[in-house]
């Protein structure tokens, strides 16, 4: 065989190889059916900014303190983690930030400031009211000025600011931040919301149109809801054993509160079977589950780590 013979040989041989390699792989797949773009990793990051993207409050600026975990990609569960009456977001996002790179999901702790958003009014009851304790259809605020209503515009701000393409988002709040999170799922029904932690709330409001805001939902924009969708979703309901102080800074007492117990650990427990009764009632399903963990007090770091293993262990 001569020279020119031998290397057109060895060209089709290539050629024959490249396009068996080509056609294999093109019909390749590992079961996930993921686009690849979807899987491109995003840029490991820790850092902060300050919001004021959402029109209806952007006088009143939020900071927010994000992580994005190494090999993240454009599918990573993406979690809100709500602080207590500390208001320190940066150092809930800080305690997490092990947890993330360990489980692969993206810290997202929005900071809202007693100045702006103050006291229970502004953060814990999503400002729903001029005064929450004595709601009034005069005194309902509309809707967009709403704290709970600034969360979807920051999840839609910072997937695009980190690259992401998920289609929904989880919660993990504590304290006071859980008080917030189980107000969110039931005054946003229809948020892009998957998976709910709320974790060593101080109390509660109780899927109850009898009982007049802030302890049920009468007199407010739920009083009239079916509660369905919200007991279908995946929600968890925890608190320490220990967190059994009823004389606890900022845990709120009177005759209305005190019926759901005297302390953070019998309250969640209250809330939990109470809202169970509803779902049965009205004769639906309830996917929410109650934890309590041993031998944990008030404490974020624990509750934390048992609600982000909850979500994505």
């Amino acid at each position: 065989m001569n020279r020119r013979v031998r290397n057109y040989f060895l060209f089709y041989v290539l050629f024959c190889l490249l396009f068996i390699s080509c056609k294999e792989d093109k019909g390749k797949t590992d079961g996930t059916n993921v686009n690849p773009i979807d899987t491109a990793a995003i840029a490991a990051i820790t850092s902060e900014l300050i919001y004021t993207g959402y029109q209806p409050l952007k006088d009143k600026p939020i900071k927010i303190y994000y992580h994005v975990p190494a090999n993240a990609n454009k599918l990573t569960p993406i979690l809100f983690v709500f602080h207590g009456t500390d208001r320190n977001a940066k150092f809930s996002r800080d305690v997490l930030i092990a947890s993330s790179d360990r489980l692969k999901f993206i810290i997202i702790a929005p900071e809202f400031s007693d100045q702006d958003y103050s006291g229970a009014d502004g953060y814990n009851l999503g400002n729903m009211f001029v005064d929450g304790d004595n709601p009034t259809a005069s005194t309902m605020k509309n809707e967009e000025i709403w704290t709970f209503s600034v969360i979807e515009p920051i999840f839609n701000f910072m997937k695009v600011k980190i690259g992401s393409t998920a289609s929904s988002f989880d919660i993990f709040g504590h304290s006071a931040g859980g008080q917030f999170a189980h107000r969110y799922l039931l005054f946003k029904p229809s948020a892009k919301l998957n998976k709910l932690v709320a974790a060593a709330s101080g109390w509660y409001t109780m899927f109850d149109n009898s009982i007049d805001f802030p302890y049920g939902t009468k007199k407010s924009s739920a009083e009239f809801s079916s509660y369905n969708n919200l007991f279908n979703k995946k929600v968890f309901i925890i608190v320490g054993d220990k967190d059994t102080d009823p004389n606890s800074a900022d845990l709120r007492h009177n005759d209305i509160v005190d019926k759901q117990g005297l302390n953070r650990f019998t309250r969640a427990q209250y809330f939990y079977s109470k809202s169970r009764e509803e779902a049965t009632r009205r004769a639906g399903s309830f996917n929410w589950k109650y934890n309590s963990l041993k031998d944990v007090t008030h404490d974020f770091a624990a509750t934390s780590a048992a609600g982000v293993n909850l979500l994505y262990q």
